[in-house]
């Protein structure tokens, strides 16, 4: 049965009434699958989301480039600016704090050897592969797209869950959110829709509340 945006509303209500910490939580979307193979799907499944009402936290975007592209990133409020000279001579152990501190990493097309060589070994692990970024693009609206981007992927478990919001969104912006991500990943199942056994939405500590029809 389709998953509609009422359905999403209604069940997102209830998990974001359960929260219990004394932070603000995201919520999560878990959308369990049936009848797929993990293994032949796992690189098929990983799509990159961007949210029509906003993630609630921003993400960092960080930027490898030179020139005016890295100027330029650097007035549109990129989190952090990389030069080929920031990556030369660059250590493992630094890498790995970039990796750590960047949710995305815009790099720009003719560096993105140099990158998946000094940056790729770091952020690989953690599934955040440097996205291409051609010159004379608009880093200004790259980087407000990113900023409220998710990765929607299928790891070893026959499940995709990533965020698509914060407690003190509306339940209704939340669904629209959680659309987003569900049509992103029918697309990429061998049978759409009868590839989902069904969806589930929780808060980072609360309880999981499954989407059910009326």
């Amino acid at each position: 049965m389709p998953i509609t945006k009422e359905m999403l509303a209604q069940a997102l209500e209830k998990a974001v009434a359960h929260k219990h910490a004394n932070f603000r939580e995201s919520v999560e979307l878990v959308i369990v699958l049936r009848d797929v193979n993990v293994k032949e799907l796992g690189g098929k499944v990983r799509e990159t989301v961007f949210l029509p009402k906003g993630r609630g936290k921003e993400r960092k975007v960080c930027v490898v480039a030179d020139g005016e592209m890295a100027e330029k990133a650097r007035q549109a409020g990129a989190h952090m600016v990389l030069t080929p000279a920031d990556l030369q001579g660059m250590t493992k152990k630094n890498a790995k704090k970039i990796a750590d501190t960047c949710d995305w990493v815009l790099v720009k097309t003719d560096l993105m050897a140099v990158v998946g060589r000094t940056l790729g070994p770091a952020l690989g692990p953690r599934g955040k592969a440097p996205i291409p970024v051609p010159p004379g693009s608009d880093m200004s609206a790259l980087l407000n797209r990113f900023k409220n981007a998710v990765l929607a992927r299928l790891k070893d478990q026959p499940q995709v869950m990533t965020s698509i919001g914060t407690v003190d969104m509306k339940p209704e912006d939340l669904a629209e959110n959680a659309l987003a991500v569900i049509s992103a990943v029918e697309a990429k199942l061998p049978q759409g829709v009868a590839n989902i056994d069904k969806v589930i939405v929780k808060t980072t500590m609360g309880i999981p509340v499954e989407v059910r029809g009326a």
